[in-house]
């Protein structure tokens, strides 16, 4: 027989909204399986009735054959052959009558008792639980109200002991009702096919049991079935004591470790809070103001989920958004005369949220789980560690708010230069080697026993398969916390930009990337295996095409699932019939012991734009082509222009030495001159004196003839 569906008894002490919807399943199917075993009781009852009717009415037959003999009747009243006759069949029929007497009691005991003892005991244990169940939850949320209802600045310690008490009590009562009521749903998924089968066997076997001296021949083809239905239903029985036994050793471990648990507030000591939490879930009150000064508090189920905070009311099938906590702000506050109280403030402060914890550890991992998060620590591979290395101050933590567009090109990783490929292919290069392609075998181009890949393996990274991680490449973020690095991205410089939806179909090692045959004898083989093994599921993204490489994006999160670099891409095509399909051979270097570089062939499908991403990366792989050959043809320039400069350096130096050399020169023959002048300089200067001297009463003349 099938799996038995079970509520999980390990979860009720949380009492989250999915184990209340869990458990109003099984409560539906409990209401479900009353109605329809009061229907099949009423109907067993029906033939237990008329079997009852039968064996008197058989009886009373015999009865009156025996008293024909008795009877005078004015004609034929001394026959004996009839007389003979019907005392024969007077004796068959009584015979027949103690057959229909054993086969009600029979009935009574095999059919009728199982399914009453089901109706009359087990369904009213399930109604009797469901009402002491609803009492304790009712009572347990009454004293959490109460409870959270107590003062911060005026403690009564009396008051506080007794509601205290009130919710130990009403915890523990509910706690413990719970699994049980958990267990008795539980044993009644079993109970219920033992309560049907068990009353169809006993009465197939008080029938075969009551037709068996005429019709052994019928009898032996039931047997067999027979036989294995009473196989099946004390296999059934059997396998219901184990799990009964096992859900009440679990029921008494539970409550021996969930007694601490059952104080809304538990010692932090002996208990402490654990501040390295991406993920947490709990119930918290939500103050919701209801006027100018006035406010209600609702107590509601919240978890995180990714980077969004999400609340649940009892009864609600899915959570709701709350608030994006990505860069949000987190901080302890005081409201209202409750304790226990954060706030958390949106990245853009467009709004926030009050909220309150029942214990001093919820309220600090809560706040904690908040600021990791708001790092966006989940992001990252490794989240716990992370967070305790830079969990600083988390009851006080207020993370920058920067936009998402400034994060998420800050985190890129740099530009690396690429060396230029010759090869590129698209469909309009296909035809000039059909010639050459034809020769080739299949089993030269994909291996017949090759795996399939038919998701994307690589998590939030931008590393090539079979390739080490390399700083910068290690996803969408470089700094989990939100700084923004000086790494500047790959992208921001790439002349081409082109954004595709495309739906990611399979992947799988091929040996040959010099042929377009690759690719189609890939699609096919791709496509026969979704289609024999019934693969519908298909992982949908956006394809950016730059001039460096072709991005996988997730178009929900925007973060880069896979990264192929351009010059690794060694051919594209699209189908000949099917436009939509393409794909690429991506040339990676493995981790081989013969350093064989090998090829791997991914196939997507687009929106009828097959033949445009061809030629978009056809566009880009020669937009990074004459950007190389531009680059080199810089390199060179640049190198001439330095060896020039160096020349002209050296030149320079040459002049200058010489230059030097004839200052030296020239000094030492002026030294010498001024030595064999020296006699001679008293006599100049006596000869300028004079000369002077005539030439100012000369000059005093001539300035009194102008006057």
């Amino acid at each position: 027989m099938p799996g038995i569906d079970k509520l999980p008894i390990e979860e009720a002490l949380e009492d989250s909204p999915q184990t209340r919807s869990l458990l109003g399943v099984f409560e539906e199917d409990a209401a479900a399986i009353s109605r329809y075993i009061n229907q099949l009781y009423k109907a067993m009852h029906r033939i237990y009735d008329a079997q009852n009717e039968l064996s008197a009415a058989t009886h009373l037959t015999s009865k009156l054959l025996k008293e024909y003999e008795q009877q005078r009747f004015p004609l034929g009243g001394d026959d004996e052959v009839m007389n003979s006759t019907l005392q024969q069949f007077a004796k068959v029929i009584d015979e027949l009558s103690s057959c229909h007497a054993v086969l009600s009691t029979q009935l009574a005991d095999a059919m009728m008792f199982p399914i009453t003892q089901f109706k009359e005991r087990d369904l009213k244990e399930i109604l009797t639980l469901k009402e002491v169940f609803q009492i304790s939850s009712n009572d347990h949320d009454a004293a959490i109200t109460r409870y959270s209802r107590l003062s911060k600045k005026r403690e009564n310690e009396k008051v506080k002991y007794e509601v205290t008490e009130d919710v130990y009590t009403s915890r523990k009562k509910q706690h413990q009702t719970m699994m049980h009521y958990f267990c008795a749903l539980n044993t009644l998924q079993y109970k219920k096919k033992i309560a049907m089968l068990e009353p169809l066997l006993g009465y197939m076997q008080a029938q075969i049991s009551f037709f068996k001296m005429g019709s052994e021949n019928l009898t032996e083809q039931l047997e067999e079935f027979l036989t294995n239905i009473g196989t099946s239903v004390q296999d059934v029985r059997r396998e219901m004591d184990r799990e009964v036994e096992t859900m009440q050793q679990t029921i008494e471990d539970l409550e021996v470790a969930s007694d601490p648990l059952y104080l809304p507030d538990p010692d932090t000591t002996k208990f402490p809070s654990q501040r390295n939490l991406t993920r947490k879930a709990g119930y918290l009150n939500a103050r919701n103001k209801t006027g100018l000064v006035s406010s209600s508090w609702d107590r509601q189920f919240y978890f995180t989920q990714g980077g969004n905070l999400m609340s649940q009311a009892r009864g609600d099938v899915a959570g709701g958004l709350v608030m994006d906590i990505d860069n949000c702000s987190v901080m302890a506050v005081d409201c209202e005369d409750r304790r226990y109280c954060f706030q958390i403030t949106s990245f853009d402060g467009k709004k926030s949220s009050i909220l309150q914890a029942e214990s001093k550890k919820d309220y600090e991992e809560w706040i904690c789980t908040i600021n990791n998060i708001s790092k966006q620590i989940y992001l990252s591979e490794n989240p716990e560690e992370i967070a305790a290395r830079v969990n600083q101050s988390a009851l006080e933590a207020v993370t920058p708010s920067p936009s998402f567009q400034q994060r998420h090109e800050s985190m890129r990783p740099a530009v690396q230069s690429r060396p230029p490929t010759n090869r590129t292919s698209s469909t309009g290069s296909l035809g000039s080697d059909s010639a050459s392609l034809s020769a080739l075998s299949l089993d030269s181009l994909v291996a017949p026993d090759t795996p399939i890949q038919f998701d994307i393996i690589s998590p939030v990274s931008e590393d090539q398969p079979g390739q080490a991680k390399s700083s910068g490449q290690s996803g969408r973020r470089t700094n989990p916390f939100g700084e923004s690095g000086g790494v500047k991205s790959e992208t921001e410089d790439s002349i081409l930009h082109q954004l595709f939806i495309v739906r990611f179909l399979g992947s799988m090692e091929v040996k040959s990337d010099e042929n377009p045959d690759v690719v189609y004898e890939t699609m096919r083989q791709i496509l026969a295996a979704r289609a024999i093994h019934n693969i519908f599921r298909m992982t949908e993204s956006h394809l950016l095409v730059t001039c460096d490489c072709l991005k996988l994006i997730d178009p929900q999160t925007q973060v880069t699932r896979l990264r192929f670099p351009l010059p690794n891409i060694a051919l594209y095509a699209t189908h000949q019939e099917n436009k939509r399909l393409f794909g690429f051979v991506l040339r990676t270097s493995s981790g081989r012991p013969d350093s064989r570089p090998t090829s791997v062939c991914y196939i997507f499908e687009s929106n009828n734009e097959g033949e445009k991403i061809c030629d978009s990366v056809g566009l880009a792989k020669q937009i990074a082509f004459h950007a190389e050959v531009d680059r080199r043809t810089s390199e060179k320039q640049k190198e001439i222009e330095r060896v020039k400069e160096k020349q002209q350096k050296e030149l320079s130096k040459q002049k200058q030495i010489e230059k030097d050399l004839e200052e030296q020169s020239r000094l030492i023959a002026a030294s010498s001159r001024s030595n064999q002048s020296a006699g001679e300089g008293q006599f100049v200067v006596l000869s300028s004196q004079s000369e002077d001297s005539d030439l100012g009463e000369e000059g005093k003349k001539k300035l009194e003839s102008e006057a």
